[in-house]
């Protein structure tokens, strides 16, 4: 049994693993419940399995999807093309649309974190039909972020430069030792170690450290500076904002909740923007579940 369904099976039981195809590509997915619909996206460099805390107790009261974000875990990786890049977060959006409608799911609600939660927040600025409901972990708009950065930003977030730089230069260095950069994200964003479970943990290291996935990284961190902050400065300028019901969730200890006013970023784009801090640093739902699933189960609400 490969690493992946083990840790699906102990960590994830009763999820149904699918690969679905969007345009002849394939995104796993798994999936439990019976109620609404709750897609949930994860960031880098992890997988779906950052929400094992979560997704069980959340499928008590929904039908929840997970997916593998394209070029991380199990889904489609493109590789770099010269002058082209499949990782906008337009593109990925529009994949995730299609994934949950290839499962019966036109509307849907939106929990993600991290690189999940910048895809989660342009799909609902794109398809705001779609979306009755987002809530988004320790992000702030890839605009936002790059307009206010500094040195000391710089130095504690370093890879949102590093990993901009052109192809190939940032893959071959990670290449060196791709697992000794993954784990320095992994356990670099808190003031406390990250007690990640042992065997999500080797999933996360052996999905993100193959060159195809160390390039597809890369990829999604180029777009977010080229392109992706672009997308947001158009949206600035026509009043494109997030009309629904959107949950900001921050690590008070991490390095969004220690350098960026989250609550006023947020306002400016958002009409019915609430907001709960958390007790932890970057990675929210494998740091502080317990108050992760609380503030969700009090945001969600089941449609009538």
């Amino acid at each position: 049994m490969k690493i992946f369904e083990e840790a699906d099976e102990k960590l994830l039981p009763g999820f149904e693993r699918r690969f679905v195809e969007v345009d002849g590509n394939r995104v796993l997915t798994l999936t439990k419940g019976e109620g609404p619909p709750l897609l949930m996206l994860h960031g880098d460099p992890q997988t779906h399995l950052c929400w094992h805390h979560l997704a069980p107790k959340l499928a008590d009261r929904f039908t929840v999807v997970l997916t593998d974000i394209r070029g991380r875990g199990e889904t489609h990786k493109p590789v770099h093309i010269e002058g082209q890049n499949a990782y906008t977060k337009r593109e990925m959006a529009a994949e995730q649309v299609a994934v949950m409608r290839a499962l019966d799911h036109e509307t849907f609600a939106f929990v993600a974190h991290d690189r999940g939660a910048r895809v989660a927040r342009r799909l609902t600025l794109d398809h705001p039909e779609a979306v009755t409901q987002l809530a988004v972990m320790d992000i702030i708009p890839a605009i936002d972020f790059y307009e206010n950065i500094n040195a000391q930003i710089a130095q504690d977030y370093f890879y949102f430069s590093f990993l901009t730089q052109d192809f190939p230069v940032p893959d071959r260095l990670i290449a060196g030792n791709p697992e000794t950069f993954m784990r320095l994200i992994l356990l670099g964003l808190s003031d406390q170690t990250v007690q990640y479970d042992p065997l999500a943990l080797e999933a996360y290291l052996m999905a993100s450290t193959t060159p195809e996935a160390v390039t597809a990284m890369c990829e999604c961190f180029r777009a977010g500076y080229h392109i992706d902050r672009l997308h947001d400065e158009s949206d600035r300028v026509v009043g494109n904002r997030i009309s629904c019901p959107t949950l900001v969730m921050w690590g008070e200890r991490g390095v969004v909740g220690k350098h960026f006013d989250v609550r006023r970023i947020w306002k400016a784009s958002c009409d019915q923007p609430q907001f709960a801090p958390m007790p932890s640093g970057h990675f929210i739902p494998e740091e502080a579940p317990d108050a992760a699933l609380f503030a969700l189960n009090e945001f969600l609400s089941i449609p009538e």
